[in-house]
């Protein structure tokens, strides 16, 4: 769903622009809440944080590389707010998916640079707004264990990619550069990426029950909800220790999950991404059927080496996506760990004060 240069005017975008910077703003903030709620009380929760949120963002990376067929000849692929607000926390997640779409917009071609404002509000902070509030509500109502958050974390994504194709056309709606009615684009976008969704709903899904299954205490969206597990003592099954409860190990216990995510995220966007669907995705697929894609103009990184996730001059396909894909792997890694460190960083170098409960910082006492 990158929005390209040319579908909304520059005022629209401009004010997308405001609205995500003011996203991003307040995120980063945030960010450093989320950071301590994964270990309360300890400066290590950024040195577990951190690199799990730079895995975070390269995950959604990578799998936004695999598109996979929706209908006759339409693709989709993984937005990933949803996944990142579960797994990192909403701030954060907003966080990483503007990681996600900045480096996408700037090193590959894809998605507009006037439009990155929207592509980041309607992919980014709608998806993890969407999602991660409902994915609260669910999880009051449902039982509390593990696999009422695996639940709650379908119908949270699921949700979340028809309401971003809504704040497509609403952005449409204000600020297109076609005069195709709002009502066409509504039923078209809606309709396929009801169906997108589905897709988006069981990756967020099997993701969030994979890490559950293995480090439930490094899922944001499950802090306070424990499934016992059971021991079969002499014959009977028991109750044990809730992993929850289990204190968190320093930030080298999360190597192996950091390890295991990151090589998985380099085989899907260095050889898997090759299988991938090559149909347009629904928004490209809508823009053509209905003309919105009249006043498409160039990217101005259309000729950049990396661009359409390739290597220029590097003529066997496989190897130059492959190659690309990697690339863009590590850089979102990096980016998306080193900006959410820097973020944990500045409260403990004293630079800002940190936020108290309700959201206003202490007042600091200055030498006289």
């Amino acid at each position: 769903m990158h929005v390209p240069d040319g579908f909304i005017d520059l005022p629209a975008s401009a004010a997308a622009g405001v609205v995500a910077a003011g996203a991003v703003a307040v995120s980063l903030r945030g960010a450093r809440r989320e950071l301590d709620a994964m270990n309360p009380g300890s400066d290590l929760g950024a040195d577990r944080t951190a690199p799990l949120a730079g895995l975070v963002a390269a995950f959604i990376f990578a799998v936004q590389m695999l598109n996979f067929p929706v209908a006759a000849g339409t693709s989709g692929h993984l937005l990933g707010g949803a996944l990142a607000a579960i797994l990192v926390g909403p701030y954060t997640g907003i966080v990483c998916m503007s990681v996600v779409l900045l480096l996408q917009g700037v090193l590959f071609a894809d998605g507009g640079l006037s439009a990155l404002g929207v592509n980041i509000t309607i992919m980014g902070v709608v998806t993890v707004v969407v999602a991660y509030t409902l994915f609260r509500g669910l999880l009051k109502v449902l039982p509390k264990r593990r696999s009422s958050v695996t639940a709650a974390s379908f119908v949270a994504a699921l949700v979340s990619v028809p309401a971003s194709a809504a704040a497509f056309t609403l952005v449409y709606a204000i600020g297109g550069t076609t005069d195709v009615p709002v009502g066409t684009v509504m039923t078209a976008m809606v309709g396929v990426h009801v169906l997108i969704g589905v897709g988006e709903a069981l990756i967020t899904a099997a993701t969030v029950g994979a890490v559950l299954a293995v480090r439930p205490d490094l899922v944001y969206g499950a802090r306070g909800l424990s499934s016992p597990l059971k021991l079969r003592v002499g014959g009977e099954l028991v109750d044990a220790a809730p992993a929850s409860a289990t204190p968190a190990s320093p930030a080298a216990s999360a190597r192996p999950v950091w390890i295991a995510g990151l090589l998985t995220s380099l085989v899907l966007a260095g050889f898997v991404s090759f299988y991938a669907s090559a149909n347009p995705d629904g928004l490209e697929k809508v823009a053509a059927d209905k003309g919105i894609d009249k006043n498409v103009e160039e990217h101005v990184a259309a000729d950049f080496p990396l661009a359409d996730y390739g290597i220029k001059d590097v003529e066997n396909m496989r190897l130059s996506g492959g190659l690309a894909g990697t690339i863009g792997v590590g850089a979102t890694a990096a980016v998306g760990t080193g900006l959410v460190w820097a973020v944990k960083r500045r409260r403990k170098d004293g630079s800002e004060a940190p936020v108290g409960a309700a959201g206003t910082a202490p007042v600091r006492k200055e030498s006289v």
